[in-house]
Parts: C-alpha cells; structure tokens; sequence
C-alpha cells in the first residue's frame, strides 16, 4: 500500500540529526516519512556533489523533500539532481540574495574560516551556530538534536552556507519562515509562508503548527 502514499523525505539542518522531527506526525494513511542524515564530505566536495551523492538515499520517484536551514539549501540542490514532486524549505534562504549581511561580510573577507570550529565538542557553540540560539538551560535538549561533531564537516557546511548561490529553482518550491528567525532574518525573505513568532528552531518548538499545516501544503 505505500506505493498509494505520498513520500516525504527530511533533511535536518546544520550538525542536527533526524530527531528535530520526531514530533513531525503527518497522517500515515497518506504520508509515508523518510529522514536523511548528514555525512562527512569528501574533501574538497562541492555542495552539488554532495547532493548528488545523497540522492542515493531517495528511494521512490517524486518525493517530497522537507529540509531545514543549511538542509533546505541542500534539497534544492538535490532537486536539481532528481524529479520530486514538491521542495519545501523550512527557516532557510532560497537564494543567496536573502542570506544576512553578516555571512555576506564572511563571504567576501573569508573571517568565518576563523571561527573556532575545533570545539564541536561544546555543545553550547554547536547550538549557536547550528540553531543560532544560546541554550544554557535547554542543553540536554540539544545534545540530543545536535551530534555531527567533525570539525571538518562544520568548516566545510560553515563555507558552503557563506558561499552559497541558488543554481536551481525548483518551481514546485514552498518556503515555510519564522517570523523571530534570528539566523535568516524574514526581513530578507521574499514569497514565504510566514510562521508567528516561529524562530530558526520552529520544527522543533513548533512541530504542532507544522502537523496541521504541512499536510495541505504538501497536497495543495
């Protein structure tokens, strides 16, 4: 009977693991949902190539892809790999124009290769630049959602983020965007679908909105 099911595939955003949606239940009788989890580049891996390689994890024609901030740039670019139905875009930027002008700054002075990546083993830096949120009293929580701790691979997210540029835009695109969103403020976003008082981190802390919206946004 899946076959009959509409398949939606989660992306999780920078050094976050499946478990940000594990409150994200949509109706099984017409949703079959699939997570997606990060690895570690190869070196020197361009973002499209390691889009492409995570397209070998798609498994039935058309999907639904969800990502989450740095996850939603990656879903578009593995939108430009394979066929999907719909990319839905979640507290993230669908073109580098919308990127806030402190990553642009990163981008054009390299300052971000001095950030101090070498601790990714505190959580406390990983959830401020993961989830741009200073979480002194939340930190179990995030140990929980946060767990890629490879110094390489945050350099290498950190660049691609700063050096983005949209290649290919789905027409079947949905951009879903908190209006507190501190990381990609709204104020540079164009053509979203705005979230009340939704934050950088409102797949987690919003899960019940996205459970009565994200059907229809899906099949509309």
């Amino acid at each position: 009977m899946s076959n009959s099911k509409t398949h939606v595939y989660f992306m999780p955003g920078m050094a976050a693991n499946p478990s940000i949606f594990k409150h994200i239940k949509l109706p099984e009788d017409q949703f079959e949902q699939h997570l997606l989890e990060w690895f570690v580049p190869e070196k020197d891996m361009s973002l499209s190539d390691y889009a492409l390689k995570m397209t070998a994890s798609i498994k039935h024609e058309n999907p639904i892809l969800l990502g989450v901030s740095f996850g939603g740039m990656l879903v578009q670019e593995m939108a430009s790999h394979i066929a999907t139905k719909k990319v839905i875009v979640v507290s993230s930027v669908t073109d580098e124009s919308q990127l806030p002008k402190r990553m642009l700054f990163a981008k054009y002075t390299k300052i971000h290769k001095l950030l101090p990546t070498g601790l990714v083993n505190n959580v406390e830096f990983l959830a401020k630049y993961a989830f741009g949120e200073t979480v002194p009293k939340r930190l179990e929580l995030y140990e929980e959602y946060l767990s890629i701790k490879d110094k390489y691979y945050l350099d290498w997210s950190i660049d691609q983020i700063v050096n983005w540029k949209q290649s290919y835009c789905p027409e079947c695109m949905v951009h879903i965007h908190g209006e507190k969103d501190n990381v990609f403020p709204i104020g540079n976003i164009k053509n979203c679908i705005p979230v009340k008082n939704g934050t950088h981190t409102m797949i987690i802390h919003r899960a019940k909105w996205f459970n009565e919206n994200l059907p229809a946004i899906i099949l509309e």
